[in-house]
């Protein structure tokens, strides 16, 4: 036991059944996770700010998703590499509700981006007379900042809630890989339902929102390309939907999940719990800057030109 109102340090744990000889081998994992996904979205946010050809309300859109699930790495991953590499899971209980507020604030971000992306290509395809004049780069930049504000409301509910806590059990072990409110929640003393019950409410309205227009966008986009005569089209929007629902159920449906089972107090195996927490957050980043971007037909073209100057240049 002890007097103190909030611990001072918590222990990240990570996966709290692994064994030793594997805390290595994990690490170099995560290790190389963080690298592709830094290469990847990295890429992307550099050529869409250095080509004027990209300049383009979509490219916006991937680009503020890109810098999104960048930060969110470089703010999780870094730690958890390091507790498996040098077994320093040791962090400040400050730098935790740091985590807690930019986990659940860039989350939300993405979930909103993706909404935003999905309506995007609707317009596109639905409307592609108009769509220049219906979304411009100011408009999609303005949609950008309504993202961000609207998450960072939803990031500081959460840490609202998670400060206002009592911390007098003397429980400071993490078993996550990050630290989220509901793994301060379990630090917590007393009764924290009406705690669970915010954050619950507060992610199910990021989350199923939307969802909710990105199926709906999607489901549209399918119909609206299967109705035209050309059906090869019709085909390559389907295999095009597909790949992005599939990142798309990625991101959502552990996450759901996940939300659901801490909810209703449904108990999971604690290493199967932080896979899927791993499995959901990281995933996602490294693919997005695939899916969404560098397979874009405008993309695609400029590697070309750039691999051209480059033989043309080793000729010379």
């Amino acid at each position: 036991m002890t007097n103190q109102s909030t611990p001072v340090e918590i222990f990240l744990v990570g996966f709290p059944s692994l064994p030793l000889r594997f805390h290595i081998p994990v690490s170099v994992v995560m290790f190389l996770v963080y690298i592709m996904s830094l290469f990847a979205n990295g890429t992307v946010i550099g050529l869409i700010i250095l080509k004027e050809s990209l300049h383009k309300p979509m490219y916006i859109a991937i680009a503020n998703l890109a810098a999104s699930d960048l930060l969110f790495d470089t703010i999780t991953l870094p730690k958890i590499i390091a507790r498996y590499w040098f077994n320093d899971g040791a962090m400040p209980f400050v730098a935790c509700l740091f985590q807690v507020f930019w986990v659940h604030n860039l989350g939300t971000l993405d979930a909103f981006l993706l909404m935003v992306m999905a309506m995007d290509r609707y317009l596109a395809i639905s409307r592609p007379l108009h769509y220049s004049s219906m979304i411009s780069n100011k408009h999609m930049a303005v949609a950008c900042i309504l993202c961000v504000f609207v998450s960072s409301i939803a990031g500081s509910i959460v840490i609202s809630l998670n400060v206002t806590l009592v911390f007098t059990c003397g429980r400071t072990r993490i078993n996550s890989c990050f630290c989220t409110s509901s793994n301060v929640h379990s630090l917590g003393c007393g009764d924290v339902t009406f705690s669970r019950l915010v954050v619950f409410s507060t992610a199910m309205i990021v989350l199923l929102l939307p969802l909710t227009f990105i199926i709906f966008s999607y489901i549209s986009i399918i119909r609206l390309m299967y109705s035209s005569t050309k059906l090869v089209k019709g085909q390559k929007a389907l295999y095009t939907c597909t790949t992005h629902l599939l990142v798309v159920s990625l991101y959502y449906i552990p996450r759901l999940f996940i939300y659901i089972t801490n909810q209703t107090q449904l108990i999971l195996d604690a290493d199967v719990n932080v896979l899927l927490l791993c499995l959901y957050t990281f995933l996602p980043h490294m693919a997005n800057p695939i899916i969404y971007c560098l397979r874009t037909k405008e993309i695609k073209q400029l590697f070309k030109n750039i691999l051209k100057r480059h033989k043309l240049f080793n000729k010379s």
